[in-house]
């Protein structure tokens, strides 16, 4: 629980200008992949009414698109974020005021059993220490037949030339960029470690199979470093 709480600390010291961070590092591009990851994700929710928790919401980025793509699809969304850093809470409820956020673990949702009809994770389960705990609960507050959506850098199956340049931006440029503009070159050296020591694609299919789910789309974005799982409850 130290670690979990000392990577928690680490996000409130860089919420405020962790959107600015982002923009930067990513050139814009990680709008695109959200907005990709909850298209996908309607198109497997048949319901005019849909009720979504956004997990390790941070700032409240997978919140902003949510609403955008619902309301582009006339789908009344009932949206709720949850994250363990007041920092970022902080942002997100200025952000939006309208919506509700909980300070809570990935590992201890608080809320009953059957909740959601979807819950959306965005590069956030790279931080969770405890996983397998958190997926439990993901199953546990989703409807029967929910949908659970992960976006995350994930670690290459097989080493290539073109992740290889990828790989050396995140391990060498991004931690200056990032701390300069962050103030915080730890934070920014987290990333890529944190990248090294997660799961590759196929792994983590595996570990949301292992956990009754059915994973009903998997793909990549920026030649395999970013990850979109899109897994159902059975």
């Amino acid at each position: 629980m130290q670690k979990q709480q000392e990577i928690v600390k680490m996000f409130d010291s860089i919420a405020k200008r962790y959107d600015l961070v982002n923009r930067v590092l990513t050139f814009g591009i990680d709008k695109k992949w959200r907005e990709k990851a909850v298209k996908n994700t309607f198109e497997l929710i048949d319901k005019e009414k849909v009720s979504i928790l956004d997990v390790a919401c941070g700032t409240g980025d997978m919140i902003e698109v949510w609403k955008k793509e619902a309301n582009k699809k006339n789908i009344d969304i009932n949206i709720i974020g949850l994250d363990p850093s007041s920092g970022m809470l902080e942002v997100a409820k200025k952000r939006f005021p309208s919506v509700k956020f909980y300070k809570a673990y990935a590992t201890d949702i608080p809320f009953e059993f059957h909740t959601f009809d979807c819950l959306s994770i965005s590069f956030g389960i790279r931080n969770v220490i405890e996983i397998k705990k958190a997926i439990k609960e993901f199953y546990r507050v989703l409807k029967p037949g929910g949908i659970v959506l992960v976006l995350e850098f994930t670690k290459s199956e097989k080493s290539n030339k073109f992740r290889e340049c990828i790989d050396f931006y995140s391990n060498k440029i991004l931690p200056k960029i990032g701390g300069i503009i962050s103030k915080n070159k730890k934070a920014y050296e987290y990333l890529p470690n944190s990248i090294e020591n997660f799961y590759t694609p196929s792994e983590l299919v595996s570990l949301f199979e292992s956990q009754n789910f059915q994973i009903e789309k998997l793909t990549s974005f920026n030649l395999g470093q970013v990850t979109l799982l899109i897994a159902r409850k059975i």
